[in-house]
């Protein structure tokens, strides 16, 4: 088949098939060194990817500078992605301090299997149908700057937010890529960006992470402020200074793409993939209740859910972050009860949420664990707390 179908034909033959299982969109592009390459090590050398230390290895530092590195010979990428937004069943439910906000990909099952197992059999059909070929399919979670590659391939810009913005389309998309060592015609990478002036998601954030861009006109964050990396990448306590700035936010952030006006009503799409819908009980959930879920309601609850990669203690304590931010009387009973968890984690960040609420039982539980417990760090976190009391 090879022989007799142009790298045109091959490349549009490809763009039929990925549209056709249910990616929403679908371009190719050259494999080559990253023109970013310069810009992330500047990053990782100012430790902006916080304790992500997988980031900065030699080795991926390498593959991310040039995806050859990761498949050799590889020569295309076939880029592809999957509309996941979901609008709020209750808008009230991210003004309400008493429910938690879970960012809008985590409302559902895992994109990474589904993406990934649709990747390969799009693979599989090239070398059955097209031509035989070496390569090998990523999403999220190879060395590979998938947005680069997007923007290559015609999908979209990076905008000021980091994110990939299609025109017209908006940036809830999974992105996911297969590189391949075969020669195809290439989409027209898209040159332009379109933020402009719009800098709302700067002023939007609440923690000050987004930097803009830097001279090569690459957006930049700082993820040790972002609330996604917070939430979920940060596996120790959170900078008490930046607690009070992530709200009920209990599990990523959309924050960024939720004032972006490429994602108004006029732009942005209901996903129609049926596996990111949004779960029962994910969309405003209660923070009390989930407060006081154990180990085995939280492996249930979060089975085949991106919500695992947090772990219960990382979840739980991003609760009592909430709650504290909340400050309402009725929070303290199950944050009483939090200060005697397993986890040093949880306890700690319940200590600092009581001490945010300050009210007389509030002030009797923490005294209470400050006698027995035993953990330095959560034994600081409950001394601060007492402090509050004593300098109101």
């Amino acid at each position: 088949m090879s022989a007799t179908l142009s790298p045109d034909e091959l490349s549009e033959r490809i763009r039929v098939r990925a549209r056709e299982m249910g990616f929403g969109a679908v371009g190719v592009a050259p494999v080559h060194a990253s023109a970013h390459g310069d810009a992330y090590e500047r990053w990782i050398a100012q430790e902006m990817h916080g304790d992500m230390a997988y980031l900065a290895r030699e080795d991926a530092v390498a593959k991310r500078r040039d995806p050859a590195v990761l498949v050799p010979g590889a020569r295309s990428a076939v880029v592809v992605g999957l509309e996941y937004f979901n609008a709020d069943a209750d808008p009230s439910s991210p003004l309400d301090p008493a429910r938690g906000v879970v960012a809008r990909y985590a409302r559902n099952d895992d994109y990474h299997d589904l993406m990934k197992e649709r990747l390969i059999q799009l693979q599989d059909w090239i070398n059955d149908t097209l031509l035989p070929v070496h390569g090998r399919a990523y999403v999220d979670t190879g060395a590979l700057l998938e947005r680069e590659l997007a923007s290559r391939a015609g999908l979209g810009w990076h905008g000021r937010n980091t994110m990939l913005i299609q025109p017209r389309r908006g940036s809830y998309w999974f992105l996911g890529a297969i590189l391949l060592d075969v020669e195809l015609d290439y989409d027209a990478p898209f040159a332009t960006e379109h933020c402009g002036t719009c800098s709302a998601c700067l002023t939007a954030c609440p923690t000050n992470a987004l930097l803009g861009r830097d001279e090569t006109g690459a957006p930049r964050m700082d993820a040790r402020r972002c609330i996604s990396y917070l939430t979920i990448e940060l596996r120790g306590p959170i900078p008490r200074d930046l607690r009070p700035a992530m709200g009920n936010r209990v599990y990523g952030c959309d924050i960024c793409q939720e004032v972006c006006p490429f994602n108004n009503s006029k732009f942005v799409r209901i996903t129609r993939e049926p596996a990111f819908l949004a779960r029962a009980g994910l969309d405003g959930p209660s923070l009390i209740e989930w407060m006081g879920m154990s180990q085995e309601d939280f492996s249930r609850r979060f089975k085949n859910s991106p919500i695992k990669r947090a772990k219960r203690r990382g979840l739980l304590r991003n609760v009592a972050v909430a709650l504290g931010n909340w400050g309402a009387l009725e929070a303290v009973p199950a944050l009483a009860v939090a200060l005697h968890d397993d986890e040093p984690l949880v306890r700690g960040h319940a200590a600092w949420a009581l001490g945010r609420i300050g009210t007389e039982a509030a002030w009797q539980a923490l005294a209470g664990r400050a006698g027995v417990e035993e953990d330095a760090w959560v034994g600081e976190e409950i001394a601060a707390a007492l402090r509050e009391r004593t300098a109101s």
